[in-house]
């Protein structure tokens, strides 16, 4: 096992943390956790990407999976305690099912479509982290950034439908091809 794996299973770990702070009110906490993760992301990038023998296939693999879980989480439990819009919640999780949807359907169809992250989805992705880190700022830290939250969130959205679309693009041409 590589430190940066390590690194990611402690990231998948803090999810459950993050959920019970949330539920729990303490916001200030949850906030802190998060930006820890975040932290934590980038430290085990950078020993993946520097220090030879670091990088491997299930860090590939488990590192996106360990940020998607994070994000999704925020997002769904916010959302279900009233704190964030459930549409954008329903939103941002439809389009994960998506694309997790159309790889199952590709590897059912003994035609597997190439995971390659797209530009937008990675803008996406980074929308949804200021996102989140606002809002969780905003609730645990009194930041009082309300204006600025609602702002982020219509650009999540945006970036949410845009990504989906362009995800499902691929497919459809892949899938035809």
């Amino acid at each position: 096992m590589t430190i940066p794996n390590l690194i990611t299973l402690a990231r998948l770990i803090a999810v459950p943390v993050v959920i019970l702070l949330l539920l729990d009110g303490t916001f200030g906490w949850a906030f802190a956790v998060f930006v820890i993760a975040g932290i934590s992301d980038g430290v085990d990038g950078a020993i993946a990407r520097h220090v030879p023998g670091q990088a491997s296939e299930l860090g590939r693999l488990l590192d996106p999976a360990a940020d998607k879980a994070l994000l999704v989480s925020i997002f769904v439990v916010l959302a279900a305690t009233g704190h964030a819009p459930m549409w954008l919640a329903v939103l941002v999780v439809s389009r994960d099912v998506l694309i997790v949807g159309g790889v199952i359907v590709s590897w059912l169809a003994s035609k597997p479509v190439p995971i390659v992250p797209l530009l937008i989805s990675k803008a996406n992705t980074v929308a949804q982290i200021v996102y989140a880190a606002l809002l969780l700022g905003d609730l645990g830290l009194a930041w009082q950034l309300t204006s600025l939250v609602d702002i982020m969130g219509w650009v999540v959205a945006a970036l949410t439908l845009v990504s989906a679309a362009a995800y499902v693009k691929g497919w459809l041409a892949f899938m035809q091809g």
